[in-house]
């Protein structure tokens, strides 16, 4: 799979491409990428999406701006697994917001060598947001290439969007969120070297990289870990600010491994989130906490074993 900065390409082939944020890569992302690939086989034409760093809303407005499901990182590699050809990851800066919908469309037909384009049912573009279907499919038709909409993608009479995700995580639907990515909700970074506290109440974790201050879930979790070279690990996770031993901290993801004791320092891991065993709390105390740790990783095992 390519990646390319901007609007551009020395690749004239002709492609179909959809356009989005694609937080999350959720089954409604995932049909509307299928639809893509389908559409550019009949036609012969390769596969191209154009992305957005950082999100608008975070350049709009940061302190608003929703939690991310996914880094830029996950997002590419999600894309790679599913097939996609080529993906362009558009800056999203002052210059860029000012561009007017037409010279977007413009611009996707000269320098992308857009034929075909298919776009989500609630999709708006160009300055204001002005853009919608409607237009982009009349300037689609002045410069010769198809516009296309997927409709929605419904679960249980709701419309799975990244939103919907971030609600269900939120309050820690685990299953919920699964049904609508069609996985288990993952967050992949790094180890990195913690403050060793884990290691001296008897629990030693991996820190995992975060590369946002505000993750989409928090709490403690049933978790498996993929690390290349070593397949998948159980354990139990801690994802949040650690009240008990900090103050006003950022949100750390430590994540404590049965029966493992390699040095994987440096190494990027996955860890995949697959139950919520309850929220984070302040304890009085080291020892109160550390019971309850020994709790935790007694209910995952327990957890575990009846999930085989």
């Amino acid at each position: 799979m390519q990646i390319l900065r901007g609007l551009y390409s020395s690749d004239t082939r002709p492609v179909a491409l959809t356009i989005g944020n694609f937080d999350g890569v959720h089954l409604g992302h995932q049909a509307l990428l299928s639809q893509l690939q389908a559409a550019a086989r009949a036609r012969g034409l390769q596969t191209a999406v154009v992305i957005f760093e950082p999100h608008p809303r975070e350049f709009f407005t940061p302190q608003d701006a929703p939690a991310r499901l996914s880094s830029l990182r996950e997002k590419l590699e999600l894309f790679a697994h599913l097939g996609i050809d080529r993906v362009h990851v558009c800056r999203f800066n002052a210059q860029f917001a000012q561009m007017n919908a037409a010279d977007f469309m413009r611009t996707l037909h000269s320098k992308l060598s857009a034929k075909y384009v298919l776009i989500g049912d609630d999709f708006r573009f160009g300055s204001g947001r002005v853009g919608d279907f409607a237009l982009m499919e009349k300037i689609g038709g002045q410069y010769g290439f198809e516009v296309s909409s997927v409709r929605s993608v419904m679960h249980d009479g709701v419309r799975i969007s990244s939103t919907a995700v971030r609600a269900a995580l939120a309050a820690g639907q685990m299953r919920r969120v699964h049904d609508y990515l069609g996985r288990a909700y993952s967050i992949s970074g790094r180890v990195v070297h913690g403050d060793g506290v884990g290691k001296k109440l008897g629990y030693p974790t991996a820190n995992i990289q975060l590369k946002h201050n505000r993750p989409a879930l928090s709490g403690i979790f049933v978790i498996e870990a993929h690390t290349l070279n070593i397949g998948v690990l159980q354990g139990v996770a801690s994802l949040g600010v650690r009240p008990t031993l900090k103050h006003q901290a950022k949100p750390v993801l430590e994540v404590h491994l049965f029966e493992f004791a390699q040095d994987i320092y440096g190494k990027r891991m996955r860890v995949e989130f697959l139950q919520k065993r309850r929220e984070e709390k302040k304890f009085p105390d080291v020892a109160a906490l550390t019971l309850q740790i020994a709790s935790d990783v007694d209910s995952a095992k327990k957890w575990f074993e009846q999930h085989d």
